[in-house]
């Protein structure tokens, strides 16, 4: 790789990093709901897939089922999911999204929307599908090289 690639890349890491930052750091100042977003990711999946194993969470969300144990724990207490023990194999469970669950997913939405525009708003939806394909492009080759 040439000095000048390396040196652009080099750039754009730190504008990444910076950016990832500042995501974070706006969404824990503004975030009035009480919960992250991997707490709102779990959200989204079991409304959209229905009930499921915490194994099967941990894949999806790619974090450890010790991960999952802590982001359930906190959605339980709140009363957004629910834990239920399979009738037929009492020790295998299932965690389910509730009413509750399901109302702070859509209230979760419009803060989000307003999160993206606040933060986004400014880029046309070429530009957000340009770099959604440039990203992709580049998962794609990480993937490529784990196999």
């Amino acid at each position: 790789m040439d000095q000048q690639k390396q040196q652009s890349l080099s750039a754009l890491f730190n504008t990444v990093a910076s950016l990832e930052r500042k995501l974070m750091n706006e969404w824990n100042h503004h975030n009035e709901l009480g919960i992250s977003k991997s707490h709102i990711l779990l959200l989204q999946y079991l409304a959209a897939e229905g009930p499921k194993r915490p194994s099967a969470i941990a894949e999806h969300l790619q974090v450890t089922t010790g991960g999952v144990t802590v982001l359930t724990t906190k959605l339980i207490k709140a009363g957004f999911i629910e834990r239920k023990q399979n009738e037929l194999d009492r020790r295998a469970a299932f965690i389910h999204i509730t009413n509750e669950g399901l109302e702070m997913l859509e209230i979760s939405k419009m803060h989000i929307d307003t999160f993206f525009d606040k933060l986004f708003g400014m880029l046309s939806t070429e530009e957000i599908d340009t770099l959604r394909t440039i990203f992709n492009k580049c998962l794609l080759i990480d993937t490529a090289e784990k196999k």
